[in-house]
């Protein structure tokens, strides 16, 4: 097969990856791409948003399949304009894509189909949603409505901070993103990723994982798309798996069936495990990152074959395998980031990090200049790897992190600290 990816970060390096080891595929494309990838695939310089230019490209290069990594696109409409072509894709189409498009949609089918998830409520204009905040009080979370690249969400610890940022989102923050805004209730418990590969019919079980939000160790600081992950996810038990495809995943399906926007691709949800079970944060459209790059590196089953199923309603007969493994990925990101990264510095030693043994470094916002890497966006890499258990995984993985040479980048130094706390005190919760 001959097959395009869609995307240039470290998910689509991780896919990419993982594609390139399939024996069905003849040729690998992606577009637009980055140095990382450009080691196992064509690069092709596409506009990913003029849609009739990448069918054009599909067509010259005879693309059988598209998989399509980010999230904007899919919101676009990509994945219906080529199945309007006659090209296979694996993604949602733009109504399925709305689960991510709009946090209010998500909200609102959660609440028709009884879905666990907090409570909350719409806003379009910022007095209501003020008043609202004082009703509820802190902590409370407020939520831009649109694609905001995974900086949408302010968890207001106190009164001011939640109308601070209420104000910020319709004052234009969040661009069109936050001309609508979803306030809701603040949820304790553990947060998990959650992943299932769905046909419009059957949804296919996926590893867990969890994901580091904040810029600082501890989990201080800004929300960032995210600083890194580790797979499995203790807290995701088989019972609490089980409770997630009941009580969330199948029922979002049904429901969007139901709806006429049969969801096929990979739902991604977000979930804290409170006392009373899981409950839904939010959803996405598509692998997380730096989720992706986990998982990946922990699948046994080929990932083309899977991707394939998904997008020919053939689910209901595959299962999917994993590693018993433990894996675990390492952001680094350019000074200034989540603010605005400083660009152009040049990384050096990724072959080093590389050479360890179950590492793999995943490019995630990179360029060449002079024959060099440089930084060429917030996150930059994904230091990769795996081990016996999550303890062993994040001593490996940090140092590859070491034998990078990048003075201009910098990295959480506790990305795993749960899962390595509970290995270290087994038996606790």
């Amino acid at each position: 097969m001959n097959v395009l990816l869609i995307g240039g970060g470290g998910r689509e390096h991780a896919l990419a990856w993982a594609l390139s080891a399939s024996p069905l595929l003849t040729t690998l494309h992606c577009a637009p791409g980055n140095p990382g990838i450009a080691e196992v695939a064509t690069l092709a310089a596409l506009d990913v948003t003029d849609h009739p230019a990448v069918i054009a490209y599909c067509r010259r290069h005879a693309i059988t399949f598209v998989v399509v990594g980010p999230e904007a696109p899919l919101v676009a409409g990509i994945a219906d304009d080529l199945a309007d072509a006659g090209i296979k894709v694996f993604g949602p189409s733009r109504a399925a894509a709305e689960l991510e498009g709009s946090k209010g949609f998500t909200k609102d089918l959660c609440r028709e189909f009884a879905i666990p998830t907090a409570a909350y409520e719409r806003f379009t204009a910022a007095g209501p949603a003020k008043d609202y905040v004082r009703r509820m009080g802190a902590p409370i979370v407020v939520k831009a409505d649109g694609l905001a690249a995974g900086k949408g969400v302010v968890v207001a610890m106190t009164l001011d901070e939640a109308l601070a940022a209420v104000d910020m989102m319709f004052d234009g923050g969040m661009g069109a993103a936050g001309a609508a805004v979803v306030v809701e209730a603040f949820m304790t418990g553990e947060e998990a990723s959650f992943f299932a590969l769905c046909d419009g019919e059957t949804a296919l079980a996926l590893a867990t994982a969890q994901d580091h939000k904040r810029v600082g160790d501890g989990d201080t600081g800004p929300n960032t798309g995210g600083m890194g992950a580790y797979s499995p996810a203790p807290v995701m038990t088989p019972a609490m798996v089980e409770r997630t495809m009941a009580e969330i995943i199948r029922p979002t399906l049904a429901a969007m069936k139901a709806r006429g926007r049969p969801f096929k691709g990979v739902l991604f949800a977000g979930l804290m495990i409170t006392a009373e079970g899981p409950k839904l944060i939010e959803y996405n459209c598509r692998f997380g990152d730096p989720e992706c790059e986990v998982l990946m590196m922990r699948l046994k089953d080929d990932l083309l074959t899977l991707l394939l199923g998904a997008a020919d309603g053939q689910l209901r007969t595959m299962s999917a395998r994993w590693y018993d493994e433990a894996a675990l990925t390492v952001v680094m990101a350019a000074r200034g980031y989540p603010g605005t990264p400083e660009k152009g510095s040049v990384i050096r030693g990724i072959e080093r990090a590389r050479a360890l043994g179950g590492v793999e470094v995943f490019h995630a916002g990179t360029a060449v200049k002079d024959g060099e890497i440089v930084a060429a966006g917030g996150r930059v890499l994904a230091v990769t790897a795996t081990g016996r258990n999550v303890t062993e995984a994040q001593e490996k993985a940090y140092r590859a992190v070491d034998l990078i040479d990048w003075p201009g980048g910098f990295c959480r130094r506790d990305i795993g600290w749960q899962a390595v706390a509970r290995e270290r005190t087994p038996g606790q919760d």
